[in-house]
């Protein structure tokens, strides 16, 4: 299983239930420190990949000022 979660305030945001390649969801253009940062496997075998919700991309957009803390949307 692949869960979506935002990154900014942990919210839900989808999941993937189905067997699925990494290639086809696009990971394989990600840097190293990108997957580093953006995709967690855990122990179970299911990954969560933190994303930007639409509330805090909207947030963000409007207040730029806010990306520089460490958790602006917390």
């Amino acid at each position: 299983m692949i869960k979506y979660i935002c990154r900014h305030c942990h919210t839900f945001v989808g999941e993937i239930n189905q067997a699925i390649t990494e290639q086809q969801l696009g990971f394989h253009f990600l840097t190293p420190d990108e997957r580093r940062d953006i995709i967690s496997y855990n122990t179970n075998g299911d990954v969560t990949v933190r994303v930007v919700c639409d509330y805090c991309r909207e947030a963000l957009e409007a207040n730029p000022e806010l990306s520089l803390l460490a958790s602006p949307l917390q």
